[in-house]
């Protein structure tokens, strides 16, 4: 592969070649030559250079007039539609979902759910919601689409089939986040598309957890694919930017949304993605193995009443797991055998290898207390102490194993 461009560059020979596989195509999608070399010259650079701008200049009026009036995608024509350096990283994104026709950047993961949303809702329609829904999913439906005359029917995240009973005239779309971001129930995927395709209702999941790399959503049956890029996919915490994946069928809806409300990403952040992408399935199997390691522990030791991980038995929706996802990544919950808020500060306050804070999908390990039963309105939702998410970074978990012991002596002492 030379001048750094994708293996789409290269002469037709006629040969059939296998489709590379998932860790080559990270290394090499979005790096197509006409954005890795210049014309007239040999040869190329290995990344997209990072393109800023804001105004583009035309050679002529003729020339300005012509670009007004065809298809900007992928063309320069005013900074807010986007450079190379952010079509590299949507063309990656993109072909990482086999059946989507683009992909969209915004400046973040609520952002790319908000515009998402809006590009298949209209006042007077309903929308089915997950009740495990990230928070700000939950307050864009109560605070931006209530108002606008959009109604939000909570469901069961472990409902499947069963979703066919709230469908109404009114529902068009569905909204799924699997597994849940604080309780990690999986839900069943290709039950519900196949029942929303059948009613002409759109499906839109948050697949933020697995990433594409071990969860192809649009081949489960969904419409829409939306990712906050800033956790596992930059990988750094150091960059806020997220993506929405669409069919053919919505990606024309999708992408008129995104440029009515102005939405986009600044190349400096894009590029800083893209690099983060490069080494995404060697991070996603280091948090991977490193979160099963720790989940295991916990759930032997008698201080924890449960470890809600989708790749332990036991865990909501872990046959569906098995069944739909390639593997795990480092993010999940355990509950506490009894004991109290102040118990579970005196755990987390002192532990030395994990930060205290949102987010999560960085190289470093996250401790944070979650009250679930708060954000849930369809189900209900009790445990027999109180919660703690983490997020398994890349430390050695011995590390964080021998840090976690000691936090639990700390909680006994307290509670």
């Amino acid at each position: 592969m030379s001048g750094g461009g994708n293996a789409e560059d290269g002469p037709d020979d006629g040969q059939d070649r296998p489709a590379p596989r998932p860790l080559t195509h990270l290394a090499q999608a979005g790096r197509r030559s006409e954005w890795t070399s210049m014309p007239g010259q040999q040869g190329g650079i290995v990344n997209p250079p990072v393109w800023r701008a804001s105004t583009i200049l035309y050679d002529d009026v003729a020339h300005l007039r012509a670009a007004a009036g065809r298809d900007t995608h992928e063309r320069l024509f005013y900074g807010r539609k986007g450079t190379p350096t952010a079509w590299s990283l949507a063309d990656a994104l993109t072909s990482m979902e086999p059946g989507a026709r683009g992909t969209m950047l915004f400046p973040s993961g609520v952002a790319a759910i908000a515009c998402a949303l809006m590009a298949v809702l209209k006042p007077g329609d309903q929308l089915l919601m997950v009740d495990a829904a990230y928070d700000p999913t939950r307050g864009f439906c109560e605070k931006m689409l209530k108002p606008l005359g959009i109604e939000t029917i909570y469901y069961d995240p472990t409902i499947g089939a069963g979703i066919a009973e709230l469908f109404t005239p009114k529902t068009k779309a569905i909204f799924l986040e699997s597994p849940g971001s604080l309780t990690f129930e999986v839900q069943d995927i290709p039950a519900i598309t196949a029942l929303a395709k059948d009613r002409g209702i759109v499906t839109l999941m948050d697949n933020t957890w697995a990433t594409p790399l071990y969860f192809q959503a649009l081949s489960h049956g969904v419409d829409i694919s939306v990712i906050a890029c800033t956790k596992y996919i930059v990988g750094h915490s150091d960059v806020m930017i997220g993506s929405a994946t669409a069919t053919s069928e919505l990606w024309p809806a999708l992408r008129n949304s995104a440029h009515l409300f102005g939405q986009m990403t600044s190349p400096d952040d894009a590029w800083l993605a893209a690099r983060g992408l490069r080494t995404l399935g060697v991070r996603l199997a280091q948090h991977q193995a490193g979160a099963l390691q720790v989940a295991q522990w916990l759930a032997d030791r008698p201080e924890v009443a449960k470890v809600l991980h989708p790749a332990l038995p036991g865990c909501p929706g872990h046959d569906l797991w098995r069944r739909d996802f390639t593997g795990s990544t480092g993010l999940f919950t355990f509950t506490l055998n009894g004991g109290t808020d102040k118990a579970r500060a005196a755990l987390i306050d002192d532990l030395q290898h994990f930060g205290i804070g949102y987010s999560w999908g960085g190289f470093e390990s996250l401790a944070l207390p979650v009250d679930p039963a708060r954000y849930r309105s369809a189900t209900h939702w009790a445990a027999d102490g109180p919660a703690i998410r983490l997020h398994i970074g890349l430390e050695d978990p011995a590390d964080l194993i021998a840090d976690l012991e000691a936090g639990l002596a700390r909680f006994r002492a307290t509670a």
